[in-house]
């Protein structure tokens, strides 16, 4: 069951769903709109081969990313990027979300992977995005992403402890716990 403004009013005035900073202009017709950080980090053309076969915690993928802090998120065209929500979200064990790009962004051919947050979960999102078409310039603090809440049909046994709980800012790829069985 998707969650409408109502049932999203209804679990944050209960505290069981934690948005921080909250604003009443978030709450849309079945979600909330998130806004964008002013943190983001650009993917970089390279020919390394990131070995996952190794030691994962020998592996640096640092040197792949550059990243930058800025109150204007500059987008070039055919690049890949990781952002963050200005947002922190807690979620309940019942609840999971999905996360799409608001229409208007996803129109200038900006795209996003499909993606959850997991019962239990509690931190800023880090999302990877794509710019298909033209540079782009965005200011921080835009409502950038619609998240959509969903209710399950029995609380999660396990709530999320993954390796991105509590995150703030853009976070890179965690390998080191990639790979459970080596």
């Amino acid at each position: 069951m998707i969650l409408s403004d109502f049932d999203l009013k209804a679990y944050l005035n209960s505290g069981r769903l934690r948005i921080e900073p909250f604003t009443e202009e978030i709450i849309r017709e079945n979600g909330l709109d998130f806004r964008l950080g002013r943190e983001f980090c650009e993917l970089l053309a390279s020919k390394r081969t990131v070995d996952l076969t190794k030691r994962l915690r020998d592996v640096d993928i640092s040197e792949l990313y550059k990243c930058y802090e800025s109150e204007v998120i500059s987008l070039k065209p055919n690049t890949r990027y990781l952002l963050h929500t200005v947002e922190r979200v807690t979620l309940p064990p019942e609840l999971m979300a999905f996360v799409e790009l608001r229409s208007t962004f996803a129109r200038l051919g900006l795209i996003i992977p499909p993606t959850i947050v997991d019962g239990g979960f509690s931190g800023q999102l880090t999302i990877e995005l794509l710019n298909t078409s033209f540079p782009i310039k965005i200011p921080a603090g835009t409502r950038f992403l619609h998240v959509v809440f969903a209710k399950l049909t029995t609380p999660v046994t396990k709530p999320y402890r993954g390796r991105y709980q509590g995150q703030t800012g853009v976070t890179l790829p965690r390998l080191e716990s990639l790979i459970t069985n080596r």
